[in-house]
């Protein structure tokens, strides 16, 4: 009988170490799309990086420039028993604007596009048919243009970018641009925030 308890025991346990889900994101600058995926109920983990190009190891200053193909990009670790991947994109698509090419704001270039980079058919599957939802109701006046690609890799960036909001919330930027789109968002999905 202990056997079989510890059998049913680890496979429990197997099961919800499974249950972890990891997806890459791009909505411009990482430090607004790191701030406010840190929040969510069942997200366990959120670093800036870069992913999308062709250059190996990139640097903050070289994908800045535009040439290197990366986009600015947080890799979310979510438990998908607390929170689903289309709850994921819901935040996503209504945290930034989703129609607009390599353009967020004020922030201009290849690295501030729009971008899923899924680790699962079903994630590419889903993202393809909300895209596809969204752009029917109208739900933006113009249709998304997100990049919808298997994720490759992903580089995770400098020290001083992850947690930056959280550490800097005096500077400009903080107070400028991600205060108010930390506010919608906090507007909006209240009820997916961490206690």
């Amino acid at each position: 009988m202990r056997v079989f308890g510890l059998m049913i025991l680890m496979t429990i346990v197997m099961q919800k170490e499974n249950e972890t889900s990891e997806v890459v994101f791009g909505g411009g600058c990482f430090w607004c799309t790191e701030a406010i995926f840190k929040q969510l109920k069942g997200v366990i983990d959120v670093s800036a990086g870069y992913s999308g190009g062709d250059l190996k190891n990139p640097g903050y200053n070289e994908v800045c420039s535009g040439e290197t193909g990366h986009a600015e990009v947080v890799r979310i670790r979510y438990d998908s028993n607390e929170i689903s991947f289309e709850k994921l994109l819901e935040v996503f698509f209504l945290t930034h604007d989703p129609t607009t090419i390599n353009q967020q704001g004020a922030d201009k270039g290849t690295q501030y596009r729009s971008a899923v980079f899924y680790t699962t058919p079903e994630q590419e599957r889903i993202t393809r048919e909300i895209i596809a939802r969204l752009n029917e109701s109208k739900v933006y006046q113009n249709p998304i243009i997100t990049e919808v690609s298997p994720l490759k890799v992903f580089y995770l960036a400098e020290n001083y970018h992850q947690n930056y909001y959280d550490q800097n919330k005096n500077k400009p930027y903080c107070q400028y641009v991600i205060q108010p789109k930390m506010d919608k968002f906090k507007k909006a999905f209240g009820y997916l925030i961490k206690k």
